[in-house]
């Protein structure tokens, strides 16, 4: 049985690796959509709070900046795509346990919209909202100002699709990834952190890869 497993570790890889080849995967991109609805398609799984969410292109998609702020602000997916786009290339690793290495992302510093939204005295976190209708998270803003957060328009070197939390996706990339917000929708700056939706099922608030272990029975927010 401990051989069965140790070649099923050896081989998995080459097996996802062939499944992608089949339906089409090429550099990230694929053709038929079936792969990010696979269990392990192209390393990632399909995760949803909701039944159905709907769909965004550039002629709908809005996202709102406000809340503790000077200048709220609306941008399209035009306007997004025309600010400065920061590149990072890292691991992104799931509280569940998988973990996709390399993983490019490319969008806009989060950062750069709130100094143009113009932060009001007080404010001391920032809460996401999603086009779902359900999902929410939140960051301090000491997080949300760090370098290595995005708003991300792109995901291993494509457009971020549909599965994936596109066309627009919070990429928050030293935490675990339930705080990388799918269909991004709303950054609102509030006074505390809020809750997010896996939060209030007991998931850490602050959830450092390799210093969370993503639950904590005693939240300290």
């Amino acid at each position: 049985m401990l051989g069965l497993g140790a070649a099923g570790l050896v081989t998995a890889p080459y097996i996802q690796r062939g499944v992608d080849s089949a339906l089409g995967t090429v550099a990230g991109k694929d053709p038929t959509g079936l792969t990010g609805l696979l269990p392990n398609g192209g390393g990632f799984r399909y995760y949803s709070v909701t039944s159905s969410v709907p769909r965004k292109d550039a002629g709908t998609y809005r996202l709102t900046v406000d809340g503790m702020v000077e200048r709220p602000a609306t941008y399209t997916l035009g306007s997004l795509r025309r600010l400065p786009q920061t590149r990072l290339v890292r691991d992104v690793q799931c509280v569940t346990g998988w973990r996709v290495p390399g993983t490019p992302f490319e969008g806009v510093r989060l950062s750069r919209l709130l100094d143009a939204a113009g932060v009001r005295p007080g404010a001391g976190a920032v809460r996401f909202t999603c086009f779902d209708g359900a999902y929410s998270e939140s960051l301090t803003l000491d997080q949300a100002r760090r370098a290595d957060v995005l708003v991300a328009l792109r995901m291993q070197d494509a457009p971020v699709s549909h599965n994936h939390g596109g066309p627009v996706r919070l990429y928050v990339a030293p935490m675990y990834f339930y705080k990388s917000a799918k269909w991004l929708s709303g950054i609102t700056v509030t006074s505390d952190v809020r809750r997010g939706y896996w939060e209030e099922r007991g998931y850490d608030i602050d959830a450092w890869v390799g210093k969370s272990n993503g639950r904590d029975d005693h939240p300290t927010v």
